[in-house]
């Protein structure tokens, strides 16, 4: 079992478009594979910047892949649904006990209503995930109709994560358009996400810094 199979894995499919599709109609952000593939990859760019083995780095690939099927179920605990339905999924595998335990809990702890770094692999996975704001998240076109979550992802023009492996210093880096919205409704949002950041950063022996249009933040 690897992060090809995953990605392929018509279950886990089935899991990410029903999630996607039950937030679209509650009025949420894209959470759909394409974001799940992106906070795998930018997980994996974080391990193997810091020196992390290439089982861990697959490990953060699968569980990125993987993070957001429990929105199938509910928003609410997606996290620790996800989890469940992880281990359904895996059991089913070649994959040893040791690294779908590893696989559950990472997906399990990464909400920041109920959970938080327990290994590097969630430490990874936190930051990829919550670092993933940016305008094409967006579903709305009508901008009369945002919601504070769409103004905030819709003023984010650009990001940028980028890891220091010498000074030690994960840094996420904002292009922001304050026309419509501005840093006080980002922090509205999201300061609990950045702090969550900042701790996951902490357990990879590294510092959070968050800079929004050069300014540091955070």
């Amino acid at each position: 079992m690897n992060y090809n199979d995953i990605k392929q894995n018509a279950e886990v499919l089935a899991f990410l478009k029903k999630g996607n599709d039950n937030l679209g109609t509650l009025g949420f952000t894209d959470h759909s594979a394409a974001h799940c593939a992106f906070v795998a990859e930018r997980g994996a760019h974080i391990l193997r910047t810091l020196g992390y083995d290439e089982h861990s780095i697959e490990l953060i690939k699968i569980a990125g892949f993987m993070h957001d099927i429990g929105n199938s179920i509910n928003r609410k605990h997606h996290a620790e649904y996800g989890g469940l339905l992880a281990n359904q999924i895996l059991s089913q595998t070649d994959m040893s006990l040791e690294d779908r335990v590893t696989v559950i809990s990472c997906i399990s702890n990464h909400d920041e209503s109920t959970g938080g770094p327990v290994d590097a692999i969630s430490a990874a996975l936190i930051i990829a995930d919550k670092s993933d704001v940016r305008r094409n998240r967006v579903r709305a076109t009508d901008l009369s109709s945002f919601d504070i979550h769409d103004r905030v992802n819709y003023a984010v023009t650009e990001t940028f994560l980028t890891v220091d492996s010498d000074k030690k210093v994960i840094t996420l880096e904002l292009s922001f358009d304050e026309s419509n919205c501005s840093m006080y409704e980002y922090f509205d949002i999201f300061l609990e996400r950045m702090l969550m950041c900042r701790k996951a950063a902490e357990f990879l022996g590294t510092r959070f810094k968050l800079t929004a249009n050069g300014n540091k933040i955070l």
